[in-house]
């Protein structure tokens, strides 16, 4: 059966809604909006097992920051997220603020999934200087990062290599970073989901590894995730419906999918910007710093 594909909480919500019956029930999930720093903000909780059989993702939080208006590059526009996504961010960190271990999953070399590379380059590295020079970095929270790259050019599964340096660096908490994908155009590059889930390395371009989450990796992972691509039989199938016409034959998409991805023609752009709001919103979240304090410690 043709499943329309979306790595977003608040899409399986709403493709859930579409196929229920009038007047039924989502058990298991809530669902508010809010503002945030000017940007809107839905939170889509999964409650328990219900929820989760509902939308088909695990049990806990998913915050999806909508930065649509990023783009418009108003006053403040990108101070203005970088606190937006920090703060969400900060509600979901664990009390305890012992070592962070962030993971910047994906290939840099394919632009679409390089988000993960990409806001890596932009995270305050510190776990070496407290060590070296304890007294001078003392206000600092211990800080380390790590690209993975991906299967194809290291034969070393991202979950396999994460595990084996928390081994090292006995993280308090991980954060990942990854492409997802979403079900509309107008979310790619314009979206920022936060979760207290984990992850699945590779769902934004289709190629979905070993899980990086509490239970594989022994510490709670948090994720981070930009939707960069629309699957396109997904996008095809979503685009008939809302032009009225003949309802698509669902089972010949099903059956013409070739894992052809759709992304935005500016992606190099989207991407870079992005990158650097969501390293920027990291280190806003796990140090005690400001935005400018931030620039000029990484440059």
């Amino acid at each position: 059966m043709f499943q329309k594909r979306t790595d977003l909480a608040l899409e399986a919500r709403e493709l859930w809604q579409e196929s229920a019956e009038k007047n039924t029930r989502l058990n298991g999930v809530k669902a508010t909006k809010s503002r945030l720093e000017g940007y809107p903000l839905t939170c889509v909780d999964v409650l328990d097992a219900r929820g989760e059989q509902a939308l088909g993702k695990p049990q806990g939080s998913y915050r999806t920051l909508d930065l649509s208006a990023f783009w418009q590059r108003k006053n403040g526009f990108f101070d203005r997220a970088v606190r937006a996504l920090g703060m969400q961010l900060r509600e979901l960190l664990p009390e305890e603020k012992g070592p962070a271990l962030i993971v910047g999953l994906g290939n840099r070399a394919m632009t679409p999934d390089a988000i993960g590379p990409l806001a890596a380059d932009n995270i305050l590295v510190t776990r070496h200087l407290i060590s070296a020079m304890p007294k001078h970095f003392s206000g600092f929270r211990p800080v380390s990062v790590f690209r993975t790259g991906v299967l194809g050019t290291t034969g070393v599964e991202s979950a396999e290599a994460v595990r084996g340096l928390a081994a090292e660096v006995h993280p308090s908490v991980i954060i990942a970073v990854d492409a997802l994908a979403s079900r509309r155009t107008g979310r790619v590059c314009a979206t920022v989901q936060l979760s207290d889930t984990g992850i699945a390395p590779g769902s934004g371009v289709g190629n979905h590894r070993a899980a990086l989450n509490a239970e594989t990796l022994g510490v709670p992972v948090l994720a981070i995730g930009v939707p960069t691509v629309v699957d396109a039989a997904t996008l095809a199938a979503d685009l008939l419906e809302e032009s009225g016409s003949t309802p698509p034959d669902m089972e010949a998409l099903q059956k013409s999918q070739q894992n052809l991805m759709v992304t935005p023609g500016d992606i190099d752009q989207k991407v870079r910007d992005l990158a650097k709001v969501i390293g920027y919103g990291i280190n806003w979240a796990l140090q005690d710093l400001e935005i400018e304090e931030i620039s000029a410690l990484l440059s």
